[in-house]
């Protein structure tokens, strides 16, 4: 199996995105027009791609203003190829990334049993007394 370091997606590639998003609970409604324009709006995207089926294995996208702040979202690895370090990959890639090079700080969003996963690249839950605002 070849497994290749991508920043981009076709069409078909959305749509894999899309049915990886329709399998899990917190991007089950997203709607394929709605994924098309999210890449399409992204900075950066980490994608790890299967050369020999043509199957997208794991991605994640970045929103940054490339010095101050970036946020990495929807980090996701296809189920049935969990386990296998692609989300190591995925992460190196994004920290390790030329154009990311020179931000000041990373952050991101995730569940509490995936806090041990980013804290081996020095990610920790400590807010410093922020709080989280939301609007819609």
């Amino acid at each position: 199996m070849t497994v290749e370091l991508r920043d981009e997606l076709t069409a078909a590639g959305i749509e894999q995105l899309h049915a990886l998003y329709g399998a899990e609970w917190w991007t089950s409604e997203r709607t394929l027009p709605d994924v098309a324009e999210m890449v399409e709006n992204t900075d950066e995207l980490v994608v790890l791609w299967d050369v020999a089926t043509d199957e997208l294995v794991a991605f994640a996208r970045v929103l940054t203003d490339y010095v101050y702040k970036a946020l990495i979202f929807d980090m996701i690895v296809a189920e049935p190829r969990r386990g296998r370090g692609y989300g190591r990959r995925v992460m190196e890639r994004i920290l390790e990334h030329p154009d990311l090079h020179d931000v000041e700080r990373f952050e991101l969003y995730c569940r509490g049993e995936m806090v041990p996963f980013y804290e081996q690249w020095g990610f920790t839950d400590d807010t410093g007394g922020s709080r989280l605002m939301r609007r819609g």
